[in-house]
């Protein structure tokens, strides 16, 4: 047993606050909240040194090089599978203490942990093809490794990010041994121990399914690319190049938000680490020219929240769809385009009313902040950018998703010696890929623990079972259909992260789509969305919660801001699904349409969250009167999701999207002859 001692700044296996936040940013009582905020949602985390602390990097130093020579040798797929959930069960339980108590020491019952990983997972390898023949006829010691293979899953689970998940996977679990006693129409079979344990344990419909197999090939690549990202300064740079290019004015900061978050998010697909980078840098800004406390939180995690579905990385569940529906990886960029841009105009929108709003430049005088010309960043700092494009360009010179990203680290690395202070030489290296290898460990036991789950619903047939009662509840309907599977999607969210989120409602609810005729990839891609509102939805709202401890507002008034500034883009899904030519927004084309059908499909989507936008903020030319607001967001609704007002009104409304420009332009023209906006408010009326 090893005694605790100070952790190391350097170690990489190890809760941080993101590298780019400069040491002194943070008082200690702020940093030492945000610490525990990410190890409440994502696990207390051992802070080892001296031996257990190289102990530690070699054995997440060994998971990246065996990753990364997968990624270019060829390896068999039982194999890869089995090893990446033993390298994350071995280092969740060496790096993640049974309970905060136990931090900083590696106990008896981890050790023992430990081995019990590394020998089932050499069980599993040594078993190799025969192992898979017999799964319908298991051996009692199939059974033992078995059972020992879901306990541990289910532990290294809840420590690395609590007990919901697990908690969830057992609930399935019970349903399948005991769901003949339910009445219809969830009743089943049943399923004995024998039946089950193999299909969740041997084959690859349970935990080594799906989920496992695009964590092991790709998400963890993806991890290890950021971290060396990371490592090489790209974060710093983008923040301080935001800043630069929105002039460096003060009343600039949430256009500065918005840029700087897209910028950091793209490459880092973390929203919990770009609210924070941006937080600390941008708060004392934004405080500066009457923002209130949780109104800049919201927009801080809303930004934040733009990192997961921001190419060229997106989150992890965006890896998933490509496998799901067996497309490539390019393809699922391309669908995000569009919807990025549209995320991140409505935030622009919010941002250009909040200045109205809190009358920023009538109120406050035109303060700079100091920053370097972009012009000379560029010029010392600018090779970072390729990490926006490496990636893609690779993929498009037709090169895998995994060697793309695989080059793209090549590349990263050696540009980083174009200037010293960035150079990631071999212990910066070693450090950044031990670090992406840590950064995967809970999303690897998420994606095998979500594997049980998807293994239940796939042996019970569940998934079918449900997409038929959401279809019968919906009484056949598109939109009722589609608010029932978001509502669904958000309630799942509320108690899982997005990864599982999304695996878990990809199996139950996007069928229910599928069967009344919605694309699979544009069902996909709403369940995807949906899914992402989890980040800023209690009690996971980590992003929020970040914001809030960094700008000292209540949390879940934070939490109710960021759902405001991102409410009008979570509507755009709804286009993906209940209009036909809505896919244009995922730049695909049905039968008959055309680059100008994608085009205005676009069109109506900005000018109705535009709209959205007025009403959510309770400002346009001028502050707006109740009756106004309810106006501009019948407007948004008119253009963005003209088939729920269709649905209302028994399809007696014509030419919806016409109405609703008609409607936002006639309030607009209103609002200029009622004269000019409102006088400066406080930040306290604001």
């Amino acid at each position: 047993m090893a005694t605790p001692t100070p952790p190391d700044d350097q170690s990489p296996h190890r809760h941080h606050l993101p590298p780019e936040i400069a040491p002194g940013t943070l008082d200690e009582a702020t940093a030492a909240k945000l610490e525990e905020l990410i190890e409440a949602e994502e696990g207390s985390q051992n802070r080892f040194t001296g031996l257990l602390g190289h102990a530690g990097t070699a054995l997440a130093l060994a998971m990246s090089l065996f990753h990364l020579w997968a990624a270019w040798s060829i390896v068999p797929t039982t194999t890869l599978r089995f090893v990446h959930v033993g390298f994350a069960m071995a280092l969740g339980f060496y790096l993640f203490p049974l309970a905060r108590r136990f931090r900083h020491r590696l106990m008896p019952w981890d050790w023992a942990l430990i081995a019990a990983a590394l020998g089932v997972t050499w069980y599993l390898i040594a078993g190799g093809d025969e192992l898979l023949d017999r799964y319908v006829f298991p051996e009692p010691m199939d059974l033992v490794v078995g059972w020992v293979l879901i306990a541990l899953v289910l532990e290294v689970t809840r420590r690395t990010t609590g007990w919901i998940m697990p908690g969830l996977a057992a609930a399935f679990m019970l349903y399948a041994f005991w769901g003949n006693l339910l009445p219809p129409p969830w009743r089943h079979q049943g399923y004995d121990a024998e039946r089950l344990i193999p299909h969740l344990t041997i084959t690859l419909d349970g935990i080594f399914g799906t989920a496992v197999d695009v964590s092991a090939t790709l998400i963890i690549l993806f991890t290890i690319y950021g971290a060396i990202l990371q490592a090489s300064g790209a974060g710093k740079f983008f923040v301080d190049f935001s800043f630069a290019a929105t002039g460096g004015k003060a009343t600039s900061a949430g256009r500065t938000v918005v840029l700087s978050s897209f910028l950091l998010g793209g490459p880092s697909g973390s929203g919990v680490a770009t609210t924070v980078t941006l937080g600390t840098v941008a708060w004392p800004m934004m405080r500066r020219v009457g923002y209130r406390a949780d109104d800049a939180g919201g927009l801080l995690a809303a930004g934040g929240l733009g990192a997961i579905i921001s190419p060229p990385v997106l989150g992890a569940a965006a890896f998933l769809i490509a496998e799901y529906l067996k497309i490539g990886y390019l393809d699922v960029l391309r669908m995000a385009v569009v919807p990025t841009v549209l995320y991140y105009a409505s935030l622009l929108f919010m941002v250009e009313l909040d200045q109205r709003r809190i009358a920023a430049r009538a109120g406050m005088p035109e303060e700079t902040i100091a920053t370097e010309r972009p012009g000379a960043l560029v010029r010392r700092y600018g090779f970072h950018f390729t990490s926006l494009v490496a990636i893609v360009v690779f993929m498009v010179w037709g090169y895998s998703p995994t060697l793309s990203v695989l080059y793209a680290m090549l590349v990263a690395v050696a540009l980083s010696f174009v200037r010293p202070e960035t150079a990631l030489w071999p212990r910066r290296l070693v450090e950044a890929l031990a670090g992406g290898a840590v950064q995967a460990v809970g999303i690897a036991a998420t994606c095998a623990c979500a594997g049980i789950i998807v293994g239940v619903i796939t042996l019970t047939g569940l998934g079918l079972k449900f997409s038929d009662i959401a279809i019968q509840a919906a009484g056949g309907s598109l939109v009722v259909t589609a608010l029932y599977t978001a509502l669904i999607v958000w309630v799942v969210g509320l108690a899982v992260p997005v990864t599982a989120s999304y695996i878990i409602c990809a199996v139950v609810a996007a069928p229910a789509l599928i069967k009344l005729g919605v694309p699979d990839f544009a069902a996909h891609m709403f369940v995807f969305y949906y899914a992402v509102l989890s980040e800023v939805s209690p009690p996971t709202a980590l992003s929020p919660f970040a914001a809030a401890a960094i700008t000292g507002a209540g949390p879940y008034r934070t939490t109710l801001q960021a759902w405001k500034y991102t409410l009008p883009a979570f509507l755009l899904p709804f286009v993906f699904v209940t209009d036909p030519e809505g896919v244009g927004l995922l730049l695909s084309f049905r039968e008959g349409m055309g680059w100008g059908d994608v085009a205005w499909q676009v069109l109506l989507a900005a000018c109705g969250l535009a709209a959205l936008a007025a009403a959510a903020q309770g400002h346009a030319r001028r502050a707006l009167a109740l009756w106004e607001r309810a106006g501009f967001a019948l407007a948004g609704l008119l253009m963005i999701f003209p088939a729920l007002i269709e649905a209302a009104f028994a399809d007696a409304l014509p030419a919806p999207h016409w109405l609703g420009l008609g409607l936002a332009a006639g309030l607009l023209a209103l609002q200029r002859r009622g004269g000019a906006a409102a006088p400066p408010r406080s930040a306290k009326t604001a």
